[in-house]
């Protein structure tokens, strides 16, 4: 049966025990013979005693090796090997973490009304797209912040994310690394549809976003980057509530120029499996990105998931063997008895 397997072989020790038993067995039928010969002689024996003759003793003490044995073969639960087959689960649950820049770049009204303000009106709707699967929130800037665990519970994830602004983080600065290790820690461990939704609208040379990606994908993270504004750079303007006048946002007498890394972007992307977005300035549409990217890597990975190798189970055949050789093993003491 090269094609059979045993996936409890650790059972084979208990036929240690069946070996010691039937020893047992023997021994005691040796040693009943040779008591009995020493008073009653063999004439007397005849027609005093009824007993099997030595060829059933064997055929039965046989059969019962063969009833215990094909118990012991049936406890190691003989498989066959089986092939890989598309098991589909009723339901499929991912966990996708959101990673939001909340940089003062991100209040740029080249989108409106503001960067910030329409990511966090995308990622509701995005969210609504994903229904039955656990979500999170990290906000980043210079430094990074889980702000929301990953929960099932929609409403509570929409709460926190309208509270997000750009003084959810402390420090200014864009380190997208740290953002990715934090958001990485936050997934559970183990197997699992893991997808990180990064938007940002910056460049990040000091915290080693390339190496945070190579972390993220040991782990099993994939990561979808989505890239506001222009590689080429431009000045952030901003419009005063009060008055509506534009001014530039200034950094020590001199113009902000937000400039996307998208190369560094489409890296952490390819380095995980996942996809490079850039949206540019354009207005940003994470419903269509969800549809066209989110969505095709869950459903791969639930393929992934559920491909499961199939075996056959095929104890019962031992157990029938068992069976079958008990009935004989009795069969044949009845017949001993019935022959006397």
């Amino acid at each position: 049966m090269p094609d059979w397997t045993n996936r409890d072989p650790g059972w084979i020790h208990l036929a240690w025990a069946v070996i010691a038993a039937l020893t047992v067995w023997i021994i005691l039928e040796l040693r009943g013979k040779d008591a009995l010969a020493r008073f009653v002689s063999p004439l007397m024996q005849a027609r005093l005693v009824v007993r099997a003759s030595a060829a059933r003793t064997v055929v039965r003490l046989s059969l019962t090796a063969v009833a215990l044995g094909a118990c012991v073969w049936a406890l190691m639960r003989p498989q066959t090997k089986g092939q890989d087959q598309a098991v589909m689960a009723s339901s499929f649950s991912a966990d996708v973490m959101v990673v939001l820049d909340v940089s003062k770049s991100m209040l740029a009204e080249d989108v409106k009304p503001n960067r910030l303000e329409r990511a966090k009106f995308e990622i509701a709707k995005m969210v609504k797209e994903l229904p039955g699967h656990r979500v999170g929130l990290v906000a980043f800037a210079g430094r990074a912040a889980a702000l929301c665990p990953l929960t099932p519970d929609h409403g509570f994830f929409n709460l926190v994310l309208r509270g997000v602004d750009v003084n959810s983080v402390s420090r200014g600065g864009t380190r997208i690394g740290e953002a990715l290790r934090v958001a990485t820690k936050a997934f559970p461990v183990g197997p699992g549809a893991k997808l990180v939704v990064l938007i940002t609208d910056g460049e990040d040379h000091e915290s080693y976003p390339l190496e945070a990606a190579k972390a993220a994908n040991a782990e099993g993270v994939r990561v979808v980057a989505v890239g506001l504004g222009s590689e080429a750079g431009s000045p952030i303007e901003l419009t005063d509530p009060a008055t509506g006048a534009k001014t530039k946002l200034m950094h020590d007498g001199q113009p902000v120029i937000s400039r996307l890394d998208g190369e560094t972007l489409r890296q952490l992307a390819t380095e995980t499996k996942g996809v490079y977005v850039p949206a540019g300035t354009s207005a940003l549409d994470l419903e269509s990105i969800v549809r066209q990217n989110v969505k095709p890597i869950l459903r791969e990975e639930a393929d992934r998931m559920s491909l499961r190798r199939v075996r056959g189970e095929r104890f019962v055949w031992p157990l029938a063997l068992a069976l079958v050789a008990l009935i004989a093993a009795l069969a044949v003491g009845a017949g001993a008895r019935r022959q006397a």
